[in-house]
């Protein structure tokens, strides 16, 4: 098995030429950054991020696979949140806060699709082809772009953990509650501290990593405890009911009915969040804190990379299958696009 340092990040070698461009000087700078931030061993795994010249040639072939299959990925996550987007805007049933919610999800998928995902399939290509200042500048637009539309998709599907949970208890409050207005200002708030905490990875890398971590954390815990609380309050109803008369029994258990349908898909939408994001995780927690990294560990990385990003594709197969308003109105438009296409 062969192992693969990665000595052009070491200080006084670069395998870019040199340039007195600001921005060159920012991105020298930013790498310079990378080798004080820390201590020896995470310094090392940090810097594996970026671009090397010691490319095992083994690794190029999966590469290019990688490539070619996030270049790919990345038009059906465009193409498949670009419908659930008009699907979404055609559908009535659903209360604005919680479909603002989902438009918000579905537009983080779209912007990785349209954004992420070519630059990351453009840096690994540069890499392999030696085209070094192309391969730094796409590594750090797509870690970025990456971080920002990925943080917001985790804020949101915790937020619409939480919404769930507030429909429920809050009951005839919560129109009063969750308002429109109240979901925007969130939304808002979500996309400045993805940003914000992205951006900072210039300065100090060491910052966006553990923030991540932090954040990532606090959406899992919290979503858990909804989805929990949610479970047991459902029990709770269900029991009760029970003891009703048979004509407000009916009632209670179709609005019950219409309310596990609208939950359905926010934990189907959790479940792909975490099976996608957790191979991630995982390899990059394993990183041998010694600095030298075996081709089999940056062949499960880069892998890992296009199953993170895979979510995006996998969640309006979600919004097809579980909404039907939402499905319908994917038919509809679909065969608009037909008909207009075989018309002209």
């Amino acid at each position: 098995m062969s192992v693969v340092k990665r000595p052009g990040f070491d200080r006084g070698r670069s395998s870019v030429p040199a340039c007195s461009s600001p921005a060159t000087n920012r991105y020298r700078h930013f790498n310079m950054a990378i080798e004080n931030f820390t201590g020896d061993g995470q310094q090392k795994t940090v810097k594996q991020l970026f671009c090397s010249s010691d490319l095992d040639a083994g690794l190029q072939g999966q590469l290019r696979f990688l490539s070619v299959l996030n270049s790919f990925l990345s038009v059906t996550a465009f193409l498949g949140n670009a419908l659930i987007l008009i699907a979404l805007r055609k559908d009535s049933s659903l209360h604005p806060p919680s479909k603002l919610l989902l438009r918000c999800l579905a537009t983080t998928d779209l912007c990785v699709g349209l954004v992420t995902q070519p630059l990351v399939a453009t840096w690994w290509m540069s890499e392999i082809n030696g085209h070094w200042k192309i391969c730094r500048y796409a590594s750090a637009a797509g870690f970025t772009t990456g971080y920002i539309f990925c943080g917001v998709s985790a804020l949101t599907l915790t937020a619409i953990s939480v919404d769930r949970l507030l429909s429920l208890l809050l009951g005839l409050r919560y129109r009063q509650v969750v308002t429109l207005q109240r979901t925007y200002m969130i939304v808002i708030t979500f996309w400045v501290v993805s940003t914000g905490i992205s951006v900072m990875q210039f300065w100090n890398p060491l910052i966006t990593i553990r923030f991540g971590t932090i954040a990532s954390s606090l959406c899992l815990v919290t979503a858990i405890f909804s989805y929990t609380k949610i479970f047991f309050t459902l029990r709770h109803h269900q029991n009760q009911v029970q003891h009703l008369v048979q004509q407000k029994n009916q009632s209670i258990q179709l609005n019950i009915a219409r309310y596990k349908k609208a939950l359905s898909i926010a934990i189907w939408l959790q479940l792909a969040m975490v099976a996608c994001y957790l191979p991630y995780g995982v390899v990059t927690a394993l990183a041998p804190e010694s600095g030298q990294f075996s081709s089999v560990y940056y062949t499960w990385r880069y892998a890992s990379v296009t199953v993170f990003f895979f979510n995006s594709s996998l969640n309006p197969i979600f919004y097809f299958w579980k909404m039907e308003q939402v499905r319908q109105a994917v038919r509809d438009t679909i065969r608009q696009v037909l008909c207009h296409c075989f018309s002209t």
